[in-house]
């Protein structure tokens, strides 16, 4: 199959512009829905088609999505999906539960479309580096060829197992980090009250044992850390919550770790049970 594919988007925000953006600069065709018409004509300005309805993007032999949640995925999949050629497929870049990733995968059979999850871990200013990190779960060959696409914006792609591993991994990768991220806020204020600078501490992080991803995103940022707590709880509670329906639907228990994600500065607003 030619490196070159025809691909059809929606979500083009923060992180699904740049994709737009980079999959463009790959020679991909792609076709993307977006609402507002500044967004259209930004993308169009790229070289991308940028049709008015929703079910236009259906056309292409491969759709990626990159929607907040669950029920931004669940209110624009279907319409797609159900206008899907056979052999096609549909991947989700959405970071959600493995419960609507089945419901998705149920309607996709129907159609004969394929479904793969592909949730990421990464920021814009990674996608923008081709260095961003994939997960895929699903069958081996609709993976394949997500996997042909996304590698214009992904260095680094994990093929996790069949439908529903991506997303759990994924799940539990995003707790650890909320609390990892709640541990390291709390030392940042730890060391203040030490008349030690925020900067300082980060800075020593970055090259000690006590370091972590969270830490350097923190320092990455540049912003206060309160600012950074604000802008960042969020994605961590909607994540949090995810994780926590999913642990529960999957029969699996994350209680330890959402009780240690609820441990500092940040209000997540999750129940430490898996329920």
């Amino acid at each position: 199959m030619s490196s070159r594919q025809q691909v059809g988007f929606v979500g083009a925000g923060k992180i699904g512009e740049p994709m737009i953006g980079r999959l463009l600069a790959a020679g991909h065709p792609v076709s993307v829905y977006a609402r507002r018409p500044e967004v259209r004509e930004q993308l169009a300005a790229l070289g991308a088609d940028t049709p008015d309805r929703l079910t236009d993007v259906a056309r292409a032999p491969l759709v990626l999505v990159c929607l907040f949640d669950d029920s931004q995925l669940l209110e624009v999949a279907p319409k797609i999906i159900e206008n899907m050629a056979p052999g096609t497929v549909f991947a989700s870049h959405t970071t959600g539960s493995p419960h609507t990733i089945a419901q998705l995968e149920r309607l996709g059979a129907t159609r004969r479309v394929s479904i793969v999850e592909a949730p990421f871990s990464g920021t814009p200013a990674a996608i923008r580096a081709g260095r961003l990190t994939v997960l895929l779960g699903g069958d081996e060959g609709p993976t394949d060829e997500v996997a042909r696409a996304v590698a214009a914006y992904a260095s680094t792609i994990h093929r996790t197992g069949g439908l529903g591993t991506a997303l759990s991994a994924k799940l539990l990768n995003n707790a650890l980090f909320a609390a990892c991220t709640q541990i390291t806020l709390s030392a940042l204020d730890s060391a203040r009250q030490l008349g030690i600078d925020d900067r300082v501490l980060l800075d020593v992080l970055a090259d000690s044992s006590g370091g972590s991803a969270a830490a350097s995103y923190i320092a990455a940022s540049g912003e206060d850390p309160a600012v950074y707590s604000a802008r960042i709880s969020r994605y961590l509670t909607k994540d949090l919550d995810a994780a926590r329906t999913a642990a529960h639907d999957l029969g699996a228990d994350v209680s330890a770790l959402l009780a240690a994600a609820r441990l500092g500065p940040m209000n997540l607003d999750v129940a430490a049970a898996a329920g």
